[in-house]
Protein backbone atom coordinates (compact mmCIF):
# COMPACT_ATOMS: atom_id res chain seq x y z
CA UNK A 1 0.00 0.00 0.00
CA UNK A 2 1.34 2.90 -1.62
CA UNK A 3 1.39 6.65 0.90
CA UNK A 4 -1.28 8.17 -1.54
CA UNK A 5 -3.63 5.13 -0.72
CA UNK A 6 -2.89 6.11 2.81
CA UNK A 7 -3.35 9.48 2.75
CA UNK A 8 -6.83 9.27 0.61
CA UNK A 9 -7.84 6.71 3.17
CA UNK A 10 -7.10 8.91 5.99
CA UNK A 11 -8.57 11.82 4.55
CA UNK A 12 -11.82 10.08 3.72
CA UNK A 13 -12.12 8.73 7.43
CA UNK A 14 -11.48 11.90 8.24
CA UNK A 15 -14.75 13.20 7.48
CA UNK A 16 -16.61 10.40 8.47
CA UNK A 17 -15.23 10.55 12.36
CA UNK A 18 -15.22 14.51 12.57
CA UNK A 19 -19.09 14.62 11.03
CA UNK A 20 -21.51 15.35 13.33
CA UNK A 21 -23.31 12.60 15.60
CA UNK A 22 -23.77 10.52 18.57
CA UNK A 23 -20.03 9.75 18.92
CA UNK A 24 -18.86 13.25 18.84
CA UNK A 25 -21.90 14.98 20.61
CA UNK A 26 -21.39 12.36 23.66
CA UNK A 27 -17.75 13.33 23.83
CA UNK A 28 -18.75 16.87 24.28
CA UNK A 29 -20.88 16.38 26.79
CA UNK A 30 -18.75 13.58 29.21
CA UNK A 31 -15.95 16.24 28.65
CA UNK A 32 -18.32 19.24 29.81
CA UNK A 33 -19.79 17.21 32.31
CA UNK A 34 -17.09 15.30 33.89
CA UNK A 35 -13.69 16.57 32.78
CA UNK A 36 -11.46 15.62 29.89
CA UNK A 37 -10.52 11.93 31.22
CA UNK A 38 -14.46 11.45 30.81
CA UNK A 39 -14.42 12.37 27.45
CA UNK A 40 -11.33 10.61 26.37
CA UNK A 41 -12.36 7.58 28.24
CA UNK A 42 -15.61 7.26 26.02
CA UNK A 43 -13.28 7.99 22.76
CA UNK A 44 -10.85 5.51 23.99
CA UNK A 45 -14.11 2.81 23.38
CA UNK A 46 -15.03 4.19 20.12
CA UNK A 47 -11.25 3.70 18.89
CA UNK A 48 -11.85 0.13 19.79
CA UNK A 49 -14.46 -0.14 18.22
CA UNK A 50 -13.38 1.15 14.78
CA UNK A 51 -10.66 -1.25 15.03
CA UNK A 52 -12.30 -4.18 15.78
CA UNK A 53 -14.58 -3.75 12.37
CA UNK A 54 -11.05 -2.91 10.65
CA UNK A 55 -9.51 -6.33 11.69
CA UNK A 56 -12.87 -7.97 11.01
CA UNK A 57 -12.34 -6.14 7.42
CA UNK A 58 -9.21 -7.37 7.03
CA UNK A 59 -10.74 -11.25 7.50
CA UNK A 60 -13.18 -10.44 5.09
CA UNK A 61 -16.22 -10.49 8.27
CA UNK A 62 -17.55 -7.03 7.27
CA UNK A 63 -19.73 -8.38 5.44
CA UNK A 64 -20.80 -11.25 7.98
CA UNK A 65 -21.58 -8.14 10.56
CA UNK A 66 -22.97 -6.19 8.40
CA UNK A 67 -26.07 -9.34 8.33
CA UNK A 68 -25.49 -9.67 12.45
CA UNK A 69 -29.41 -7.95 12.23
CA UNK A 70 -30.88 -8.46 15.91
CA UNK A 71 -27.44 -8.98 17.68
CA UNK A 72 -26.22 -5.45 16.43
CA UNK A 73 -29.88 -3.99 16.55
CA UNK A 74 -29.52 -5.37 20.47
CA UNK A 75 -26.06 -3.85 21.16
CA UNK A 76 -26.98 -0.26 19.16
CA UNK A 77 -30.62 0.14 21.81
CA UNK A 78 -28.29 -1.15 24.99
CA UNK A 79 -25.76 1.57 23.78
CA UNK A 80 -28.52 4.42 23.23
CA UNK A 81 -30.29 3.41 26.81
CA UNK A 82 -27.03 4.09 28.24
CA UNK A 83 -26.78 7.68 26.89
CA UNK A 84 -30.05 8.16 27.85
CA UNK A 85 -30.09 6.99 31.43
CA UNK A 86 -26.36 9.34 31.44
CA UNK A 87 -27.98 11.98 30.19
CA UNK A 88 -30.93 11.92 33.17
CA UNK A 89 -28.09 11.82 35.07
CA UNK A 90 -26.43 14.70 34.13
CA UNK A 91 -29.55 16.48 33.94
CA UNK A 92 -30.49 16.30 37.53
CA UNK A 93 -26.74 16.14 39.17
CA UNK A 94 -25.95 19.05 41.84
CA UNK A 95 -24.54 21.88 40.33
CA UNK A 96 -21.02 21.65 42.28
CA UNK A 97 -18.39 23.70 40.43
CA UNK A 98 -15.20 21.58 38.95
CA UNK A 99 -13.35 22.43 41.70
CA UNK A 100 -15.22 21.08 44.24
CA UNK A 101 -15.69 17.79 42.27
CA UNK A 102 -14.13 14.70 43.41
CA UNK A 103 -11.31 12.90 41.85
CA UNK A 104 -12.31 11.42 38.92
CA UNK A 105 -13.88 8.21 39.19
CA UNK A 106 -12.21 4.92 37.58
CA UNK A 107 -15.70 3.13 37.57
CA UNK A 108 -17.32 5.53 35.96
CA UNK A 109 -14.36 5.38 33.00
CA UNK A 110 -14.72 1.97 32.50
CA UNK A 111 -18.30 2.41 31.92
CA UNK A 112 -17.55 5.56 29.29
CA UNK A 113 -14.94 3.28 27.12
CA UNK A 114 -17.60 0.16 27.38
CA UNK A 115 -20.42 2.32 26.28
CA UNK A 116 -17.89 3.22 22.97
CA UNK A 117 -16.92 0.00 22.20
CA UNK A 118 -20.89 -0.91 22.22
CA UNK A 119 -22.38 1.88 20.67
CA UNK A 120 -19.78 1.69 17.88
CA UNK A 121 -20.15 -2.41 17.62
CA UNK A 122 -23.81 -1.80 17.43
CA UNK A 123 -23.76 0.87 14.50
CA UNK A 124 -24.86 -0.80 11.20
CA UNK A 125 -22.83 2.13 9.47
CA UNK A 126 -19.62 0.81 10.77
CA UNK A 127 -19.25 -2.68 8.84
CA UNK A 128 -21.45 -1.03 5.71
CA UNK A 129 -18.59 1.66 5.93
CA UNK A 130 -15.86 -0.39 5.57
CA UNK A 131 -17.52 -2.66 2.92
CA UNK A 132 -17.76 0.55 0.96
CA UNK A 133 -15.25 1.93 1.49
CA UNK A 134 -12.01 -0.19 1.51
CA UNK A 135 -12.19 -1.84 -1.59
CA UNK A 136 -12.80 1.40 -3.48
CA UNK A 137 -9.76 3.61 -1.72
CA UNK A 138 -7.90 0.71 -0.13
CA UNK A 139 -8.43 -2.36 -2.82
CA UNK A 140 -9.71 -5.61 -2.12
CA UNK A 141 -6.51 -7.14 -0.55
CA UNK A 142 -5.39 -6.59 2.94
CA UNK A 143 -2.29 -7.52 3.87
CA UNK A 144 -0.90 -7.74 7.69
CA UNK A 145 1.28 -4.79 7.43
CA UNK A 146 -1.85 -2.89 5.31
CA UNK A 147 -3.99 -3.00 8.74
CA UNK A 148 -1.33 -2.00 10.97
CA UNK A 149 -0.90 1.11 8.46
CA UNK A 150 -4.44 1.75 8.39
CA UNK A 151 -5.04 1.15 11.98
CA UNK A 152 -2.36 3.87 13.05
CA UNK A 153 -3.94 6.47 10.55
CA UNK A 154 -7.45 5.44 12.00
CA UNK A 155 -5.53 6.43 15.39
CA UNK A 156 -3.99 9.55 13.93
CA UNK A 157 -7.22 10.47 12.66
CA UNK A 158 -9.22 9.56 15.65
CA UNK A 159 -6.68 11.36 18.19
CA UNK A 160 -6.98 14.71 16.15
CA UNK A 161 -10.43 14.45 16.46
CA UNK A 162 -11.02 13.27 19.80
CA UNK A 163 -8.69 15.46 21.06
CA UNK A 164 -10.13 18.29 19.34
CA UNK A 165 -13.67 17.64 20.85
CA UNK A 166 -11.91 17.19 24.04
CA UNK A 167 -9.69 20.75 24.35
CA UNK A 168 -12.69 22.92 22.70
CA UNK A 169 -15.67 20.67 25.76
CA UNK A 170 -12.85 21.75 28.24
CA UNK A 171 -12.00 25.70 27.52
CA UNK A 172 -16.19 25.33 27.92
CA UNK A 173 -15.87 23.70 31.11
CA UNK A 174 -13.49 26.73 32.27
CA UNK A 175 -16.91 28.88 32.54
CA UNK A 176 -18.70 26.70 35.20
CA UNK A 177 -17.83 29.35 38.03
CA UNK A 178 -20.91 29.16 39.50
CA UNK A 179 -23.83 26.40 40.87
CA UNK A 180 -26.14 28.53 38.72
CA UNK A 181 -23.84 27.97 35.26
CA UNK A 182 -22.91 24.90 36.38
CA UNK A 183 -26.73 23.97 36.40
CA UNK A 184 -27.32 24.78 33.09
CA UNK A 185 -24.66 23.21 31.41
CA UNK A 186 -25.43 20.29 33.41
CA UNK A 187 -28.96 20.18 31.41
CA UNK A 188 -27.21 20.98 28.21
CA UNK A 189 -24.94 18.33 28.36
CA UNK A 190 -27.68 16.12 29.80
CA UNK A 191 -30.18 17.02 26.98
CA UNK A 192 -27.29 16.30 24.70
CA UNK A 193 -26.57 13.13 25.96
CA UNK A 194 -30.38 12.26 25.48
CA UNK A 195 -30.12 13.31 21.97
CA UNK A 196 -27.01 11.26 20.98
CA UNK A 197 -29.26 8.30 22.40
CA UNK A 198 -32.05 8.60 20.53
CA UNK A 199 -29.79 9.62 17.51
CA UNK A 200 -28.62 6.02 18.14
CA UNK A 201 -32.10 4.49 18.39
CA UNK A 202 -32.82 6.17 14.59
CA UNK A 203 -29.44 5.26 12.93
CA UNK A 204 -30.39 2.86 10.55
Amino acid sequence: MDLSTLVAFGATFFVFAASPGPDNMTILARTVHGGAASGIAYGLGTVTGILIFLALAAFGLSAVAAEMGTGMTVLRYAGAAYLIWMGIRMWTAPAVVPQARAGVDGRDLGRGFLAGVVLNLGNPKMPLFYIALLPHVVGPNLSVGDVFNLGFVILLVEVLVIGGHVVLASRARRLLSTPRVVRTVNRGAGTLMVGAGVAVIATR
